[in-house]
């Protein structure tokens, strides 16, 4: 054999054995994205942090999109961390041994991925909910607007399961819940002036039948028209002209999911689906004004803090 031969082999092997997934059975988590976005990378980077601390270092931790998802690599992952709804989706497709924790998607959408694929929520099969508790989002209309009492909800394919759940909330909060169905295909326009003529603020829960980037701006101009403000589910939603939000950032999320599999590292199971526990809140300063409104974000976040802490 020539030398020449001898070192086209040798490269070759040194070549494939630097393509082969090495590492496959000794990472301790696999942190699976839908895209390649600043928010996903914000929460992953929330989640090493925290993973840190329990001594899970960045080289015991692979981060992949679904479109590098490959079962075959990531057979000795001991935990699978979901970011978003399609990666969600490609692990509940998957039949992954190690237990998956689904992140950045709001609780409808973990449930319909539930459905869809035929999983059951388990210890093996759990979420931490994008979306606030309906508790928290009330709350946050009595601080904020303690006059108003009447509470208009537009309610989707997706937000319909939660009407109960909310009708019950706002009665024990001394609020009255003034709802329309809109079905599948109808415009959402004659609903909601309805429900504009009756309601003193409007709580957008976050259903893509309902608020997606074709209506949101015809939403929120009919709502500003009517002098009735929209309590909403996203900052980008405030800085498009709802008057306040109240929800969790990115790295909020990811800190909460980190810690959870932080415990999950020192023995405790992952547990039942939850919502985020820290939380921020957006105001929009001119909408606010033209309502005659002062209203400070951090005061309104610190408030509804301590509201749920009891104190």
């Amino acid at each position: 054999m020539t030398l020449y031969l001898q070192r086209s082999l040798l490269f070759l092997f040194l070549f494939f054995c630097a393509a082969v997934p090495s590492r496959a059975a000794e990472w301790a988590v696999v942190i699976v994205s839908s895209e390649r976005s600043t928010a996903y990378q914000e929460a992953a980077d929330a989640v090493l942090g925290e993973l840190a601390r329990s001594n899970v270092t960045r080289r015991d931790v692979h981060q992949m999109t679904t479109a590098e998802w490959n079962a075959a690599e990531v057979t000795g992952a001991r935990l699978f961390i979901a970011l978003g709804v399609e990666a969600t989706t490609v692990l509940a497709r998957s039949e992954v041994k190690a237990p998956v924790l689904a992140t950045l998607l709001p609780r409808a959408s973990f449930e319909r991925v539930l459905r869809d694929s035929g999983r059951r929520v388990s210890g093996q099969f759990t979420a931490l909910y994008l979306n606030q508790p309906l508790t928290r989002q009330l709350d946050l209309v009595r601080l904020a607007l303690p006059q108003a009492r009447r509470v208009g909800v537009l309610l989707g394919s997706e937000s319909l399961a939660q009407q109960a759940q909310l009708e019950e909330a706002a009665v024990t909060r001394s609020l009255k819940l003034v709802s329309a169905r809109v079905e599948p295909q109808e415009p959402v326009f004659n609903d909601l002036k309805k429900i504009l003529n009756e309601a003193d603020v409007l709580l957008a829960l976050a259903d893509p039948q309902i608020y997606n980037s074709s209506s949101i701006q015809n939403i929120l101009l009919t709502s500003f028209r009517a002098q009735v403000p929209m309590v909403a589910f996203s900052p980008a939603y405030v800085r498009a002209g709802a008057l306040l939000a109240v929800y969790s950032t990115p790295t909020q999320i990811g800190q909460q999911a980190g810690a959870m599999a932080r415990a999950f590292f020192q023995g405790r199971a992952l547990g039942l689906p939850q919502y985020p526990q820290d939380f921020s809140v957006s105001v929009n300063e001119y909408v606010a004004r033209s309502l005659g409104l002062n209203l400070e974000p951090q005061a309104l976040t610190e408030r509804l803090r301590r509201l749920e802490r009891g104190s």
